[in-house]
């Protein structure tokens, strides 16, 4: 069955939907029944994890050999460190991202007596004041501090706000939708990941499509910090393909336009065969892609494949520049993102064997050896 066709304004609509709810790693609830009663909406039924991972399902002609798309809703984001004496907020990171772009960030900081917005500034943050000190000082979480919109002069003041160590910051996205489709905002990362895969399922859902084998779209919690797909995979789960963003820089081969298939990343080679599938598919239907290596990069496939899951893993991604700083992709990458995904649930099972998770050298794959015909014609 060919691509499918997708809803872009439904997938406009959902990310900032998406973007218009705080979700740091560690403080998803609300995204996460977001997603489930959305999920719900679209046909499919929802089955949670303890900590809030989601599991839908779209059931097919089998059990066993099951595929799985993944994308992550948490984000990154800060959390109190310290009380300071200056009536100020000492902040570490949640997730990696650097403090280059925590500077001059508005945010919300989550007590148990409600929300307080405020800042991220530089330790000396006026000219007026410090002159050109202010362009000298040094990049680092050491070197900001969060400043609360409500009067707080020491310690003792913001104890009475309620503000305590371990307290979650939230990082306001700032999101933009161009009119020339570029869309400008934080946390696109995974955000924009998971609009294009609920994309996918609107179209998959409206299509009646029935795949070879049951599929189940999952979403993460916490792929931020290192857990992601470690908890929420099945053992009948036999592929699984991981949503994220691909790294716009310069000796990289992410665009913001079209599907970035990762072959590796820091962690290694991605599964050869469930990889060439993806390519074969995007060029079987004409969806732009490209791929490309990510050297200091890992996704939910790292954390599935680390907890012992025995699953072939993929990655697809929609280019993002400034990747975990202010961060910019095209809706043409996020179309073709979910392109994809309807292209790939809707394709044939090519490995029978990995219908079982333990079984005879009968049906193995094979990779090519044989060398190659160099042989110059004029």
């Amino acid at each position: 069955m060919p691509r499918l066709a997708i809803d872009t304004g439904y997938l406009r609509d959902r990310l900032a939907d998406l973007l218009a709810i705080p979700s740091p790693s560690g403080y998803t609830d609300q995204v996460v029944r977001w997603i489930s009663a959305e999920i719900e909406t679209l046909g499919y039924a929802v089955a949670m994890t303890r900590r809030g991972a989601i599991r839908a399902t779209l059931k097919g002609d089998m059990e066993k050999g099951a595929r799985a798309v993944i994308a992550h809703v948490d984000t990154l984001g800060a959390q109190v460190k310290r009380l300071k004496e200056n009536g100020r907020l000492e902040v570490v990171p949640i997730g990696h991202w650097s403090a280059r772009f925590a500077e001059g960030a508005r945010c919300t900081v989550f007590t148990e007596k409600g929300g307080y917005r405020g800042t991220i500034l530089p330790l000396k943050a006026s000219g007026h004041t410090y002159n050109e000190e202010v362009d000298t000082a040094p990049v680092g979480w050491p070197h900001v501090e969060l400043r609360v919109d409500a009067l707080a002069r020491g310690q003792q003041d913001l104890r009475r706000l309620g503000f305590c160590v371990g307290d979650t910051v939230a990082i306001d996205p700032q999101p933009e939708f161009l009119a020339n489709g570029f869309i400008a905002s934080r946390h696109l990362d995974d955000k924009a990941g998971v609009a294009a895969m609920l994309a996918a399922m609107k179209a998959l859902r409206e299509a009646g499509v029935r795949p070879a084998v049951d599929t189940f779209f999952l979403f993460s919690i916490a792929e931020e910090i290192g857990v992601g797909a470690s908890s929420v995979l099945t053992h009948d789960i036999a592929s699984m393909v991981a949503i994220d963003n691909g790294t716009v820089a310069p000796g990289q081969a992410s665009d913001e336009f079209g599907v970035t298939i990762a072959v590796a990343d820091q962690t290694g080679p991605f599964d050869y065969h469930l990889t060439r599938k993806l390519i074969r598919l995007c060029a079987e239907e004409d969806i732009r892609h490209q791929t490309d290596i990510f050297r200091y990069y890992r996704s939910d496939s790292a954390s599935a494949i680390e907890a012992g899951a025995d699953v072939r893993t993929a990655l697809i991604t929609f280019g993002v520049d400034a990747s975990h700083g202010w961060e910019r992709t095209h809706m043409h990458a996020l179309r073709s993102v979910a392109e994809l995904v309807t292209a790939y649930v809707t394709s044939a099972v090519e490995i029978p064997r990995d219908a079982e998770p333990i079984a005879s050298v009968r049906g193995f794959t094979t990779q090519p050896t044989d060398e190659a015909d160099a042989t110059v014609r004029i």
